[in-house]
């Protein structure tokens, strides 16, 4: 069941970000994990040797560490402010 949020929908709710971010994170996760496995399961049947695969494998999880550090150390969630004339 997909999760569901008490009030309306708002990109400006911190709150409502984190959880996006969060989500998508998730997301990430998921189709790394589907994509790596179906690489190595493919080359392990094969029995082929593939040096581009630690690449694919090494980058996209040096992005996806980058991903992670940025959602959950460096992303500010506090309350968006409107913008203010100068």
């Amino acid at each position: 069941m997909p999760p569901r949020w008490p009030r309306q929908p708002d990109r400006k709710d911190p709150a409502y970000r984190r959880l996006d971010d969060r989500m998508n994170f998730a997301v990430h996760v998921a189709i790394f994990a589907a994509c790596n496995s179906g690489l190595w399961f493919f080359e392990k049947i094969q029995a082929a040797t593939w040096p581009w695969a630690w690449w694919v494998t090494g980058g996209w999880l040096l992005l996806l560490g980058i991903h992670g550090i940025y959602i959950f150390a460096i992303a500010d969630y506090s309350s968006v402010r409107p913008n203010q004339p100068n």
